[in-house]
């Protein structure tokens, strides 16, 4: 039996707040099937009766009603079973409200949202009182059916590609949409030789399934075959550090590095492994950032960090940070933004690395630092963020001659950047200026993160047996601040010109050096007697 709620739940506050605080995070303390089983007992079967009697949802209706009788919406001369089913109506629509297309990858609570509407269906004409939100029941179930009805994917559905897995321009051009874990996607899979097969699989496959596709891809004997357990899947880094998968794990696909890749092997074939060569070529060369207007870059940049941010559904924050590996499945658009971020910061180096002038280098710097300053204009926090850090990597801050070269006014500029991103005081400063901003702007996504795991580790889930409801109230409401900074549109003037086609296509497909030790000799390459 789960956890009753605290009896804080009981403080003044709004009818829709109470609701979101435990829609967005009852998954804290009891999983979402068995949340809406026991909504579903909660509804009176019979005209005057109260339903089964669970302590969480029980207290939570009675908080909802509590909250609600002050208002319009509920008459206190209602009778109590029709106060009771207006009240399991309102928690089921906030919740469906919310979760959406998120149902279509939890089958067992889906089935269970069914069997709650075909009751509520049963008797709504006993209760002229509930036309509106029945309705609006209705309408809602019947979206979500939609979209389930297509999770089994027809021959010629197309197969989505990760962001970084892009190399056709026609591909990175696309706008981007969510993942969900039954999305099918394409993946190479190498072997220690480096040749490799190409399987395709569902985003949320796990490592067991991973190495059957791809033991049938290299037509194992029916021996072998029945053996593909034997085998290891790998995640090898371009620095050469490998890793193990649970053959357990899920979703491995965006939990990849940058520049990391799976390897198939045997036990004794392990140490034989090494990173596959440099994608890109390390020599010296002008990329489109040394064509490119800095106010075009910036532009792309915000525009692509937009449509991934839009892709993140609210509750996969509360995943990443309270579930870890048991919540991966829902986390996937927020770990492919948090990789993203981590390719800007590598991009930056990257390309002032592999300018051997130090005039075009000091420029390049310069336009970066200028980049930097439209992303925050636009306010595009993770990408301004992502840049500063990026020039603050150690192995571009050494380049002391690059550094002098630098107009004064861009150095003092980037000194206000670097005091902006200080974490000092709780990045006090960062705070500040976010505070000032409206919406639409994209924030410093790895800070939130950061902020939930403070409040998941400062305080308690449970205290004295009860569901500690000042914690998820703050968990909510770090939540809705995300709610907040995507409730208007972003508009941004982007042109369509082959010229502009080009940086788009250039900003969404970055090719980047994330391996530290090759940024550091190509550092000193540059500048032996940088300090």
């Amino acid at each position: 039996m789960p956890p009753p709620l605290s009896r804080s739940l009981y403080r003044p506050r709004t009818c829709d707040s109470l609701l979101d605080d435990i829609v967005l995070t009852h998954s804290l303390f009891l999983p979402t099937e068995r949340f809406l089983q026991q909504l579903q007992q909660q509804y009176p079967r019979l005209q005057g009766t109260s339903g089964s009697q669970g302590p969480c949802l029980r207290l939570l209706l009675d908080g909802v009603t509590f909250v609600a009788a002050a208002g319009p919406s509920l008459a206190p001369e209602e009778p109590a079973g029709l106060r009771r089913k207006r009240a399991v109506l309102a928690v089921l629509l906030h919740f469906l409200d919310t979760y959406k297309g998120l149902l279509q990858e939890e089958a067992s609570a889906g089935r269970v949202v069914k069997e709650l509407y075909l009751l509520i269906m049963k008797d709504a004409s006993l209760y002229r009182e509930l036309e509106d939100e029945v309705l609006r029941l209705h309408q809602l179930v019947e979206a979500v059916e939609l979209k389930a009805a297509e999770e089994t994917p027809p021959p010629g559905r197309p197969v989505k590609p990760l962001f970084r897995h892009f190399r056709r321009i026609d591909s990175c051009l696309q706008t981007r949409v969510a993942f969900r874990g039954s999305d099918e996607i394409f993946c190479r899979v190498y072997m220690p030789d480096h040749s490799y097969v190409t399987i395709r699989s569902r985003l949320s496959a796990s490592v067991h399934d991973i190495l059957a596709a791809v033991s049938e891809k290299l037509q194992y004997s029916e021996e072998r075959g029945a053996r593909h357990d034997g085998l290891l899947l790998v995640t090898v880094a371009s620095s050469g550090e490998k890793a193990v998968l649970q053959p357990s794990e899920e979703c491995v696909f965006t939990a990849l590095g940058i520049n990391s890749h799976l390897f198939a092997c045997t036990r004794d074939t392990l140490e034989s492994l090494v990173p596959l060569p440099e994608e890109m070529p390390v020599a010296p060369g002008d990329t489109e950032i040394h064509r490119a207007e800095p106010e075009e870059v910036a532009k792309h940049l915000t525009a692509f960090h937009w449509e991934l941010f839009r892709c993140i559904h609210e509750l996969e924050f509360v995943d990443y940070v309270f579930h870890g590996e048991r919540g991966r499945r829902e986390t996937a658009n927020l770990e492919l933004l948090l990789q993203r971020c981590s390719e800007v910061q590598h991009w930056v180096g990257t390309e002032l690395l592999l300018c051997e002038s130090l005039g075009k280098r000091a420029h390049l710097l310069k336009k970066l630092i200028k980049i930097a300053a439209i992303c925050k204009q636009n306010q595009d926090m993770l990408s301004f963020y992502a840049v500063v850090i990026g020039l603050n990597n150690a192995a571009i801050s050494r380049l002391r001659l690059t550094w002098e070269k630098l107009p004064g006014k861009f150095k003092n500029l980037f000194r206000k950047f670097e005091n902006l991103t200080d974490p000092c005081r709780n990045h006090k400063s960062y705070r500040e200026v976010l505070a000032k901003m409206k919406p639409p702007l994209i924030p410093f996504v790895p800070l939130i993160l950061k902020d939930l795991t403070f409040l998941h580790e400062g305080s308690k889930t449970l205290l004295d047996g009860l569901v500690n409801m000042e914690k998820l109230h703050c968990i909510a409401e770090k939540v809705r601040t995300i709610r907040k900074y995507r409730s208007r549109p972003l508009c941004l003037e982007l042109e369509a010109s082959p010229a502009q086609l080009q940086t788009k296509a250039y900003v969404r497909q970055l090719q980047v050096i994330d391996n530290q030790n090759l940024l550091f000799e190509l550092s000193y390459k540059l500048e032996p007697g940088g300090q």
